[in-house]
């Protein structure tokens, strides 16, 4: 099962036209569906914490499901809204390096106002489908996230409904579900912004993680009787153990122009010079014998082959794709020395392809 057959199953329980129900949930008890998801919720955390998250834990297991890669927000919130892998809506990544366009980098959740977003993610949201067929649809989230590019790109279709405290995120959410049929996504990021911080497991973690719990507490006494929730997240986590930041004490930028993506899946577009697959090849062959086991190297060709993105490749996500592909393994990170201070003072990471980054959990009950 996959990140990628969760939205379209809901809608499918809605009555949907077009969408298929991917993971047999069946149809909706009342036409109240609610998905909420929790930035950074890895499926390993609902096992170890299960103590401190009694509500979290009360909540029936459907699947277990695998992110796309990059197991990044910006990748699997593009593949949980269209239904669809990364090769085909293309967004690639956290940040990615912007064709033709002398070298700008994109930062997807950031956004750059020169890049239209429905350009960069042409694929029609399951949001846009469903207001279509009459299906009320409200996206829940801090005010802050309302007008960005990303939210254009992977939310569009939608009624925005931005609240920044957990009183005002129930009342929209309830708000949301009053009409039938009615689909509310919600979202909160603590956990994620607690564990790149200070790491899984931190007291801030921890803090987060409860509080998370609590307030799921409080919204399911709220919610209208006959709703059904659905909770899950976007990729899991892990602490950094390893460092090693490319271009200081290494030959590792040898031929790079941009390093782009994050230290767990890394974008690295070369200089013009080594635009051709023997010298992609030649690149690849260095970095695998100085990182060894400890990374996973493709050459875009290799990344393609393998189906990294999905087994279907746009032209724009071709476009978009590094000439390289680094992932590391364990908990090595890849730092770009132009970011060092910054990435190099997280303490939790993801964009993997360890099981931690790339396992996350449905769960579900009705009231």
């Amino acid at each position: 099962m996959h990140l990628a057959d969760i939205t379209p199953s809901i809608f499918a329980s809605l009555g949907l036209r077009g969408t298929n129900d991917r993971l047999e949930i069946e149809q909706s008890p009342s036409g109240r569906e609610l998905l909420f998801l929790i930035d950074g919720l890895g499926a390993d955390v609902i096992d170890t914490y299960r103590e401190l998250i009694p509500t979290i834990s009360s909540l029936s297991l459907h699947t277990k499901v695998r992110t796309p890669f990059p197991s990044t927000t910006a990748t699997s919130l593009a593949t949980l809204m269209t239904g669809e892998l990364p090769g085909s809506h293309g967004m690639l990544g956290y940040t990615v390096r912007v064709p033709r366009s002398g070298g700008r980098i994109l930062n997807a959740l950031k956004w750059d106002e020169r890049v239209d977003p429905m350009t960069w993610q042409p694929l029609p949201t399951l949001f846009e489908k469903a207001v279509r067929e009459k299906i009320a649809v409200t996206h829940v989230a801090a005010k802050r996230y309302e007008l960005t590019g990303f939210t254009q790109a992977v939310f569009r279709g939608a009624t925005y409904s931005g609240a920044n405290i957990a009183s005002d995120l129930i009342e929209k959410t309830i708000a949301g579900l009053q009409a039938t049929p009615s689909f509310v996504y919600l979202y909160v990021n603590d956990l994620d912004s607690a564990g790149h911080s200070d790491g899984v497991g931190s007291d801030k973690w921890i803090a987060a993680l409860v509080g998370i719990d609590s307030f799921l507490a409080d919204l399911l006494l709220r919610l209208p009787q006959g709703t059904r929730l659905w909770l899950t997240a976007d990729h899991g986590m892990i602490n950094v153990q390893e460092k090693i930041t490319i271009g200081v004490d290494n030959e590792l930028l040898h031929g790079v122009q941009i390093i782009a993506g994050e230290p767990r899946a890394r974008h690295i577009y070369l200089e013009d010079l080594f635009d051709s697959r023997s010298a992609r090849e030649d690149v690849a062959g260095y970095w695998r014998n100085f990182l060894g086991a400890s990374a996973l190297i493709h050459t875009r060709e290799e990344a393609i082959a393998a189906n990294l993105f999905g087994d279907v490749i746009s032209a724009d996500a071709s476009d978009r794709m590094g000439d390289l592909i680094a992932i590391p393994h364990g908990g090595l990170v890849l730092l770009d020395k132009e970011r060092v201070d910054k990435e190099g003072s997280m303490v939790g990471h993801h964009g993997g392809l360890s099981e931690i980054e790339s396992t996350v959990a449905l769960l579900t009950r009705t009231v």
